[in-house]
């Protein structure tokens, strides 16, 4: 059953005055600031909403927030993997600039943050749900987050710094509390609330209202699930994240039929895979839908910003793969859902790349506070008005660090690497044990099947996609360097996080 735990202590006010809380608001009545929702899930790939053209499920009420708001096609993360992501959308900032570099690290709280800046100006903070990043929150004035990666059932939550454990679907649970908190906010002040959901991480475990569903029927397998990875580098073929050998019993819920073997067996992974993915995907539907009847049944729709994404993408039996981290188009882009009913014509859709980096600039704008310099995005507010500046962004910079780390693979055993993708092109660099470059016409290859970076046609492509590379990360203030020492070097040079652990 749901939990109808009352959040008594949703108003206290937990982080001190700091340096990075004393933003002052712009000029203008605060009662027209916007209010903030932030619903994040894990792991949700785009090509798993159906406002994104989903061949193997239906969302209809993210589909809501298409329809009555944008929707980006072209929002990608900075290094795919789930504490970085999370760090880079509460910082404004890249991994080698917040320190969160993979999932290892303890987030140091003591940074600006945009809930930090927001609370200064009079935002009043939640955050409720996956949290993943170790060290306590900081600058909500409640917060009730799941420890580490959380539970599917009957989950322990830990809620001002109080371990307590609740009854029911944490998808459900996540939601009520969020729903609770609203009830009980100020009503003269704006709000900011993350909602940040578990699904549909692995390992997939959906509710009994889903549980059965698309029992009787095959899940269509993606074009690219028998990839042989024939023009690749040896980074796709290292990897430890296929359908075919890496999933687990418990990933799969049970052994597969006896005598079943080769591709047959491959495609029942695929299909007892999928399907408890989609029935986690369905269940967060569902709830998005529940706090968007409650935004209308409150009278806060028109005065909300309605955001929905998910901390990466993920490879639904693309490539044969589960799992992230590759710089490949189905890891590396997000979902970006904004309803914002003064400001975004409904059914907008934009191809304007934006980055996660962008997030904490744009609710800082939209609440009237000037991003600190040190932010590294851009405001999407422009973007959302159908303005997009003339000067916008025509390239994006990905970095992803975890393999070889003290001579260890990490998980899924994906090389370390970096890159630049236009609207157009992507050229990667694996590197550390591996020296390796690839390129693709994402127009003449949208599924990335050929690397083509030894054709001679496009030797001036790559002449300027390095150039091109060279300047994002001058940009980004990353060194040029991408060796160990190098990394070793900042991860030393970085201050301790605080020690307090959720």
């Amino acid at each position: 059953m749901r939990c109808n735990h009352l959040l008594t202590a949703c108003l206290l006010i937990v982080a001190g005055p700091t340096a990075a809380v004393l933003a002052e608001p712009a000029a203008g009545p605060k009662a027209s600031r916007p209010n903030i929702i932030f619903i994040m899930s894990d792991d949700h790939a785009a090509h798993a909403l159906s406002s994104y053209g989903s061949r193997i499920n239906a969302t209809p009420n993210l589909d809501r927030l298409a329809r009555e708001g944008v929707r980006f096609t072209n929002c990608f993360c900075t290094n795919s993997i789930c504490a970085p992501s999370r760090a880079t959308i509460l910082t404004g900032k890249y991994s080698h600039l917040n320190g969160q570099f993979d999932n290892r690290q303890k987030f140091d709280g003591r940074q600006t943050t945009f809930p930090k800046l927001l609370q200064g100006a009079g935002y009043q903070t939640a955050l409720i749900g996956k949290w993943h990043l170790q060290s306590s929150p900081t600058g909500f004035d409640y917060w009730s987050v799941l420890p580490g990666q959380g539970a599917y059932h009957d989950p322990v939550m830990i809620e001002m710094g109080q371990r307590k454990t609740y009854t029911g679907y944490t998808t459900d649970i996540i939601t009520d509390h969020c729903i609770e908190w609203l009830r009980a906010r100020q009503k003269d002040k704006p709000l900011l609330l993350m909602c940040q959901h578990k699904a549909p991480h692995r390992n997939w475990q959906p509710d009994e209202r889903h549980a059965r569903m698309y029992d009787g029927q095959d899940i269509p397998e993606p074009e690219t699930f028998d990839d042989d990875y024939a023009t690749r580098s040896d980074a796709a073929r290292d990897q430890a994240m296929t359908i075919e050998h890496h999933l687990v019993p418990s990933d799969l819920k049970g052994p597969p039929p006896p005598g079943l073997k080769g591709q047959a067996l491959k495609r029942w992974k695929y299909q007892r895979y999928i399907k408890d993915y989609l029935r986690c995907v369905a269940s967060v539907d569902d709830n998005v839908g529940r706090l968007l009847d409650y935004l209308d049944q409150a009278g806060l729709t028109d005065n909300t910003v309605v955001v929905y994404t998910s901390d990466q993408g993920f490879f639904l039996g693309d490539h044969g793969w589960y799992d992230k981290r590759f710089m490949y188009e189905e890891s590396l882009r997000m979902p970006l859902l904004v309803r914002y009913p003064r400001e975004i014509k409904p059914g907008t859709i934009t191809d304007d790349i934006a980055l996660n980096i962008d997030f904490a600039s744009t609710f800082l704008d939209l609440a009237g506070v000037t991003p600190p310099a040190e932010l590294q995005g851009q405001s999407l507010r422009p973007v959302l008005r159908g303005s997009t500046p003339h000067d916008w962004r025509r390239s994006m910079y990905y970095r992803y660090y975890e393999y070889g780390d003290e001579g260890r693979g990490g998980w899924h055993n994906v090389r370390q690497h970096f890159g630049v993708r236009t609207q157009r092109h992507k050229l990667i660099r694996f590197h550390n044990g591996i020296d390796a470059w690839e390129l693709y016409d994402l127009q003449n290859d949208p599924h990335e099947l050929k690397n083509i970076y030894d054709d001679p046609a496009y030797r001036d492509v790559v002449k300027e996609l390095k150039a091109e590379l060279a300047r994002l990360q001058k940009q980004y203030r990353d060194a040029p360097e991408h060796d160990r020492a190098y990394l070793n070097q900042v991860w030393q040079a970085r201050t301790p996080s605080p020690d307090s652990k959720p």
